[in-house]
């Protein structure tokens, strides 16, 4: 079979039919990103052409969810990029700690490994008891998984050692129970969770917030998208709020910028100060 059965201007076409049929906005997200997704699978789920993949696609809703979870990128880890974590231990705790209650989005979420590393974060400094963080993504299936927070054991390992490498206080196995092949996290950090969907290209905001987390989304957008959700951060952030964003992602060049200031050289993390 081809590599790109599925042409560019079919893409768009498939794309704007999800829209018009089922309100999923993927229009503006990257055109090749999208391209390799759609191309894997339709090869993955054997269509002959790419007829009868728009058929199913505009006449089978209950197709829509697994179309959603496979071109929506769900790949992460807990306490990803440690010195990400540990600058936010030292740089940006100490000043959340300041607030009489705290608020937190995580947007795209996915399956909720970096949801249980904050939470981990606020309860090692000793403000998880007044905090809510509101863990958000467009897909329900992966909203799904984090909110039972078990994850494979074979993972722990990994994920142990980005926690050691990000300042962490504690044995590591001290906040999951093994059973079998999973690690089930305990129900004191995902308490404080408000899992939700949210859609970062249609959805408004819905709060005000002292830090927005939402790393390794944006290289998926074109530039006005990326532009459109860096303004509804900007608006949901908190004056002096703070920002945080993945390594390869940057909120230079955008119409917002001047209202932020990089608190780290190395690390992908703003401060808002001005409105």
């Amino acid at each position: 079979m081809e590599l790109n059965a599925v042409k560019e201007e079919e893409i768009s076409v498939l794309l704007n039919d999800l829209l018009e049929c089922y309100g999923y906005d993927f229009t503006d997200y990257s055109l090749a990103s999208m391209q390799r997704r759609i191309n894997r699978l339709f090869s993955m789920d054997r269509f002959p052409s790419f007829a009868e993949f728009r058929y199913r696609v505009r006449n089978d809703p209950s197709y829509i969810q697994h179309f959603v979870e496979e071109i929506t990128v769900n790949v992460t880890e807990m306490f990803r990029d440690p010195s990400f974590y540990l600058a936010l231990r030292k740089q940006v705790l100490p000043m959340l700690a300041t607030y009489p209650f705290i608020r937190i989005w995580h947007a795209g979420c996915s399956t909720g490994e970096e949801v249980y590393s904050m939470a981990i974060l606020l309860q090692e400094a000793n403000l998880l008891h007044k905090s809510v963080i509101y863990a958000t993504d467009i897909n329900t299936s992966v909203l799904e998984k984090a909110r039972k927070g078990i994850f494979p054991i074979a993972n722990m390992q990994q994920y142990s050692q980005n926690y050691m490498a990000s300042g962490g206080q504690h044995e590591f196995s001290a906040y999951y129970a093994a059973k079998y092949d999973y690690a089930k996290f305990n129900e004191s950090l995902s308490r404080k969770v408000i899992f939700a969907p949210h859609n970062l290209v249609t959805d408004g905001s819905f709060n005000e917030f002292q830090l927005i987390i939402c790393r390794n989304v944006l290289i998926y957008f074109n530039k006005d998208l990326q532009e459109k959700v860096l303004r509804l951060f900007s608006e949901s952030l908190e004056q002096l709020g703070y920002l945080g964003l993945g390594a390869k992602e940057t909120l230079k060049f955008t119409n917002d910028a001047h209202k932020f200031r990089q608190i780290d050289k190395r690390e992908k993390i703003w401060r808002k100060v001005s409105i």
